[in-house]
């Protein structure tokens, strides 16, 4: 990986920790469904008017179903807890959570493509459970009913988010990146127009919510799908999955240091276990051969 793939994947992990910030920031103001539905509208739209002026070609013939279900597993069904979980949860808290992505991705992979869930795998799932049990438990957040509900929530987001890059990579084959973030952002706005439009905020927005909508959509959302898929092509899907080890903490920095979020050492310690059972799981402690 060169220095600019290394810049690059490093600007990647900012922008998705900064969509929890952004999300903190928005949602109680513009309501979840309502947040999510701007997210993935003008995603859709500024990656659609990128490819008008790079005249990209997309592939998306013929596959509108497919991406239909694309578009529900990998943003409109993910988005939705994930909005509605940082009602109650802290943007740092919500970053970390998230990251078990890959958890589920080696559970789900071991049992729809049949891949093996080696002993490796098998403790860093175990781990990852450990570290959400202690970021729960030990975390300054008070556990109450809703809170647990939020963080099941946030499971959930992860879980999704797993499905649908296992369903992604079963099923579009030969689509170019572009085409697959403009169709999944497509139907994923067909999904959640309806329920965003009757869950309208009652008043007008502040200035700083308009601007982390904007932020969300167009940097989180867009610009961070288009890097995504550059890396992919520049240094392939096993170096660039590395940031899912940035997004958590520049989700937990971004939500202590601009939003004075509390946190004790029951954070940093799961961050610790989260982290390791991501990095067991993802085959970044074995030695290079």
């Amino acid at each position: 990986m060169g220095v600019r793939d290394l810049l690059a994947l490093i600007f990647l992990g900012a922008l998705w920790g900064a969509s929890f910030l952004f999300i903190r920031v928005a949602v109680p103001e513009v309501g979840p469904l309502t947040l999510m539905g701007l997210r993935v509208g003008l995603a859709a739209s500024a990656l659609v008017l990128y490819a008008v002026l790079t005249r990209s070609r997309l592939g998306l013939g013929g596959r509108w179903r497919q991406f239909l279900f694309l578009g529900a597993l990998n943003s409109a069904v993910p988005f939705s807890p994930i909005a509605f979980a940082e009602l109650r949860l802290t943007a740092s808290l919500a970053s970390i959570l998230n990251s078990t992505t890959v958890l589920f991705s080696a559970v789900v992979a071991a049992i729809w493509l049949g891949t093996t869930l080696t002993a490796r795998k098998m403790l860093g799932v175990v781990l990852g459970l450990l570290g959400v049990a202690v970021l729960v438990g030990w975390d300054p957040i008070s556990v109450t009913f809703p809170v647990i509900l939020s963080v099941g929530a946030m499971l959930l987001a992860s879980l999704s988010y797993a499905l649908g890059a296992t369903y992604a990579k079963r099923n579009f084959s030969g689509v170019p990146p572009l085409g697959m973030a403009i169709g999944q952002q497509t139907a994923a706005t067909g999904i959640l127009f309806v329920p965003a439009t009757v869950a309208l905020p009652q008043s007008a927005p502040s200035g700083v919510v308009v601007a982390c909508v904007l932020g969300l959509a167009l940097f989180s959302t867009a610009i961070a799908y288009l890097l995504y898929f550059r890396l992919i092509e520049n240094v392939g899907p096993t170096s660039t999955v590395t940031v899912t080890f940035l997004v958590p903490v520049f989700g937990f920095l971004f939500g202590v240091l601009l939003l004075g979020e509390p946190f004790g050492w029951g954070t940093l310690v799961g961050l610790g276990i989260v982290l390791l059972s991501v990095a067991l799981v993802t085959g970044m402690l074995e030695p290079r051969k």
